[in-house]
């Protein structure tokens, strides 16, 4: 299995950044490189650059490999 990426974030309660508001969580992927993670990521962040509550990332989900 291939390394995964993932975009993941949402609506936070306030800019601390350390609750969601309950709803508004999102992850979209995955993606099979972090360069189409990261096109996603910029669609997301440019969506919600208004709202200063609202945080996204890529994350990374290392490969398995079953022995």
């Amino acid at each position: 299995m291939n390394t995964r990426f993932w975009v993941i974030g949402g609506k936070y309660t306030d800019t601390g950044f350390s609750k969601l508001v309950s709803g508004s969580e999102r992850v979209m992927g995955p993606y099979s490189d972090r360069d189409a993670a990261l096109v996603a990521w910029r669609q997301v962040a440019e969506e919600t650059r208004g709202d200063c509550c609202s945080r996204f990332a890529v994350a990374e989900e290392p490969s398995r490999e079953h022995a």
